[in-house]
């Protein structure tokens, strides 16, 4: 069982082992309590948590991560992930008013993604951890022999006809072999398979203003213009540019319709 907590900017999701819950990704430093009433809402205790799983070390996955440690979960590290661990711990650094505890390697469970499956079964889950490198070379799935994917910042499928031919294409074609039935995003709507198809396009908006705002907002952002000049050149909010061009910088070949999800995400 999947069981998605929305308390910030990132979905992270519960799964129900024997007794126990693993977790799979967190959010950004400054949401910790946040997430304990969103746990609470769920009537399920930190102490029902045995192992804290992490998509990727980008920032927005991996804020609150040591905090949930420290009230007794284990923080997993693949063997793909260990050059990545501290990789945003100088972006806390400048963030002000954050608070952010760097992880603690020393308490961490190490985890050759090849043992993956015996480890989870012991967890009392049937399934086993993916290398799905594209967004990042970190980057790591879940996937659950029920037929549920959990991908992290995977481009989400709708965008695959974007990527034929990358890494991220290879990465996806690769787990459409598995046949899920159910795809899990961190950044965008959890997705059912028969939604999609090999001759999908791009998904379309039905707000073609809304997608033509973000279309040219990235355009500027390739042509290097600051957010204040962004705001004058298109009368849009401050605030929705900023996010837009957070989105589109930290998310490798991101579509338009993928910056709107996040956006909406975000803001639910």
């Amino acid at each position: 069982m999947v069981v998605e907590l929305k308390y910030g900017n990132t979905n992270t999701y519960l799964i129900r082992g024997d007794g126990k819950y693993i977790l799979f990704d967190t959010d950004w430093a400054g949401t910790f309590e946040k997430f304990c009433k969103s746990l609470k809402e769920k009537r399920v205790n930190v102490q029902d948590i045995e192992y804290l799983f992490i998509s990727h070390f980008h920032p927005d996955h991996v804020g609150i991560a040591e905090q949930i440690a420290d009230l007794g979960v284990k923080i997993v590290i693949c063997d793909v992930q260990q050059n990545f661990v501290h990789s945003s711990d100088a972006i806390f650094l400048k963030e002000t008013g954050k608070k952010f505890v760097p992880i603690n390697e020393a308490k961490a469970v190490s985890l050759a993604i090849g043992d993956s499956r015996l480890f989870l079964k012991e967890a009392g889950i049937e399934g086993e951890i993916i290398y799905t490198p594209g967004h990042s070379d970190d980057s790591i799935s879940l996937w659950l022999d029920d037929g549920s994917l959990l991908v992290g910042d995977l481009n989400p499928l709708y965008e695959l006809p974007l990527h034929k031919g990358t890494q991220i294409g290879d990465t996806w074609e690769d787990l459409l072999e598995r046949k899920p039935s159910i795809i899990y995003y961190g950044h965008a709507k959890t997705a059912v398979l028969d939604e999609y198809s090999e001759d999908s396009t791009v998904k379309a908006s039905d707000d073609s203003e809304m997608q033509s705002l973000v279309s040219e907002i990235m355009k500027y952002i390739d042509k290097g213009y600051s957010v204040d000049k962004i705001q004058k050149k298109t009368s849009a909010d401050i605030g929705f540019i900023e996010d837009v061009t957070r989105m589109y910088l930290t998310h490798r070949n991101v579509s338009v319709q993928g910056i709107l999800d996040r956006i909406e995400i975000k803001n639910r």
